[in-house]
């Protein structure tokens, strides 16, 4: 009996779909536990900066970008250390050069500091060389004011690629986006801020304003007192995250590897 030639194909090609996906599954395997497969889990490869962090506890985190302007700036420290609250902050170069007696301010009050940037430019657009620039020289800018470190990068405008976020990890630091916007730059109101910030935040959270949006400074006693209320503890970014053995999910979420 003469067999079909269109069964047979179709046969065939089922089989090489089985071995590929035995294949793929056996890699996810033998991958788990090292770089790459953080890389392989992230969606084909597409590297991600850190939006939130899976937890146990409760504990989130609140940051404030700096680069236009920090009239309000006293303000947002008084109120954090009136609810215990430490945060982190991003600033520019050219906010960290025009303000550095802010930065010794919130230095001094136990919060951290992040780059910005050095020029707040669409980093995904930039060389590589030219984005190592960015961050060593911004970094240098806040390390001399406050002697410590710079680990943590948040890209202008969310803005990010492949290149940014490998060259940052090459470069030693953390990309950190967030999970939770305030839309605080939007000048929404007081209210509207606190209750966009309350509904979104869970566990590991990150949370955006900007130091010197127009009604941040009046939304945040009622944050601060509804999410500590709810068992909440709010810590700076590098306290939060992971900083070895974790990968990053296609959602941006940060996990220990070992988890997955």
């Amino acid at each position: 009996m003469k067999k079909n030639p269109i069964a047979i194909f179709v046969k065939k090609r089922a089989l090489v779909f089985v071995i590929i996906a035995v294949f793929a599954v056996g890699a996810c395997f033998a991958l788990k536990g090292t770089g790459a497969y953080a890389v392989y889990y992230n969606s084909a490869g597409r590297k991600l900066p850190i939006y939130s962090v899976e937890r146990a506890d409760k504990k989130i985190a609140i940051s404030f970008d700096c680069a236009w302007g920090a009239e309000k700036t006293d303000g947002l420290l008084e109120v954090m250390e009136k609810y215990g609250v430490k945060c982190t902050f991003f600033t520019t170069q050219f906010w960290a050069e025009k303000y550095p007696e802010y930065v010794e301010k919130i230095y001094a009050a136990g919060h951290e500091i992040g780059t910005h940037s050095a020029t707040h430019s669409y980093m995904s657009k930039l060389s590589e060389e030219r984005i190592i620039s960015e961050l060593e020289t911004s970094s240098a800018a806040i390390e001399k004011i406050t002697g410590e470190k710079v680990i943590l990068f948040r890209p202008p405008y969310g803005d990010y690629n492949d290149r940014l976020i490998k060259t940052c990890e090459k470069q030693g630091f953390y990309a950190i986006q967030w999970d939770v916007d305030s839309l605080d730059w939007k000048e929404i109101s007081a209210g509207e801020i606190a209750r966009r910030v309350i509904e979104k935040t869970s566990g590991g959270s990150v949370i955006l304003c900007h130091n010197n949006a127009e009604h941040t400074l009046e939304a945040l006693p009622e944050i601060f007192a509804n999410l500590q209320g709810r068992g909440y503890e709010f810590v700076k970014i590098s306290e939060l995250i992971y900083k070895e053995n974790y990968l990053v999910d296609a959602a941006g979420r940060q996990r220990p590897a070992e988890k997955t």
